[in-house]
C-alpha cells in the first residue's frame, strides 16, 4: 500500500478533534505506548522462545498501531507520510554512504578547487612534519610543523591546563583536506587562497569560515576526549555529524555528506594518536587516493 494513501485511511478513523493539542498529546503518547507494547512482544520471544508460536503476528500487529500513531501525528502536522520517508532515506543514505548533495557518486575526489590554477589549489601530495621541542621556563612542549619542508603557521602549544596533545592538532586540518578536498586554515597557511575570485576569498577562505574549521577541530577534540580519543571506534555519534553540518550549511563544504565527514575524523584522529605516542613525526599525505601515512621520525 502507498503510504499516502494509508495516511488517509489511517486519518479517516481519528477519535479526536484533529489538530487539537489535546490530540496531538494523544498521538504521541500512544506511539509511546506502543512501542512499549513492541519491547513486551520481544521480552516474551526472549523468554519463551520457539514457544511464543504468535510472535509474527503480535510483532506485525504492533509495528501497524505504531504506524497508526505515526500517521495520525503526520496528519495533524501537515506532513505526508510519503515525505517523512523521503526525508528519512536522504538521512540515512548521506550518513551511510559516499553521495554529494543530490547524489553525486564519487563528490570526494572532485575537489573545490578543481577549476583553479595550481598556485589557488591545495598541493595533491604532500608531506607535513611535526617536530617538537622543549621551551619556555615552564617546560612546556611546542610543536613546529612544516609542509614540504616549508613552515606552516606558528609553533603550537596546547594552551591547557592539562597536557592533552591537542598541540598536534593540525593533523585535523589535513584530515579535512585529504577526505574532503576543503580546510580555510591549511590553504590560508599555505598561502594558497584562491584570490582570483573576490566572493569565493572572502566567503569561503575568509576569516569567518577559518574560525569554523577551528571550531569543529575543538568541537570534535572535545567529543573525542570523552570517547578515549576514538580508539578502536568505527564511527562517531550522529549527533556530532549534525554540528558540523550545521556549522559550515553556507559553505561549499555542505556539499559533503555526514559519512565523508566521519570518515575524515576517524582518520585524523588515528594519525594523531600515532604521533601523541612518538612524539613527533611525519605524515604522507595523498588527495588523491584519500590517504594519509605516519613516519615516526
Amino acid at each position: 500500500m502507498d503510504a499516502d494513501e494509508y495516511q488517509v485511511v489511517a486519518s479517516s478513523t481519528f477519535q479526536f478533534e484533529e489538530g487539537s493539542a489535546e490530540s496531538k498529546a494523544i498521538s504521541i503518547m500512544g506511539l509511546a505506548g506502543e512501542v512499549g507494547e513492541l519491547a513486551t512482544e520481544y521480552k516474551k520471544q526472549i523468554r519463551d522462545g520457539s514457544s511464543h508460536k504468535l510472535f509474527k503476528e503480535k510483532i506485525t500487529e504492533e509495528l501497524g498501531d505504531i504506524a497508526w500513531y505515526l500517521a495520525s501525528l503526520a496528519t495533524q502536522e501537515g506532513i505526508l507520510l510519503s515525505e517523512v520517508l523521503a526525508a528519512s532515506k536522504k538521512k540515512i543514505t548521506e550518513r551511510w554512504k559516499d553521495l554529494g548533495i543530490e547524489g553525486q557518486l564519487g563528490f570526494e575526489r572532485q575537489f573545490f578547487d578543481d577549476s583553479r590554477e595550481e598556485k589557488e589549489q591545495f598541493p595533491r601530495e604532500f608531506v607535513v612534519e611535526f617536530v617538537e621541542e622543549v621551551a619556555g621556563k615552564d617546560g612546556k612542549s611546542y610543536v613546529a610543523v612544516s609542509v614540504n619542508g616549508e613552515k606552516f603557521g606558528s609553533q603550537l602549544r596546547d594552551n591547557s591546563y592539562d597536557d592533552d596533545y591537542y598541540r598536534f592538532h593540525d593533523i585535523f586540518h589535513f584530515s579535512y583536506v585529504v577526505k574532503l578536498g576543503w580546510s580555510p586554515v591549511v590553504r590560508g597557511l599555505l598561502k594558497r587562497k584562491r584570490r582570483t575570485d573576490d566572493i569565493v576569498n572572502e566567503i569561503e577562505d575568509g576569516g569567518r569560515a577559518i574560525v569554523i574549521d577551528e571550531a569543529i577541530s575543538i568541537l570534535v577534540f572535545e567529543y573525542a576526549s570523552d570517547h578515549h580519543y576514538l580508539e578502536n571506534a568505527t564511527g562517531v555519534d550522529y549527533h556530532l555529524l549534525r554540528q558540523v553540518k550545521n556549522l559550515t550549511r553556507n559553505l561549499e563544504v555542505r556539499l559533503c555528506t555526514p559519512k565523508q565527514w566521519e570518515d575524515a575524523i576517524l582518520l585524523g584522529f588515528k594519525l594523531w594518536r600515532e604521533m601523541k605516542e612518538h612524539g613527533q613525526g611525519r605524515i604522507i599525505c595523498d588527495m588523491n587516493e584519500g590517504t594519509m601515512v605516519f613516519e615516526p621520525i
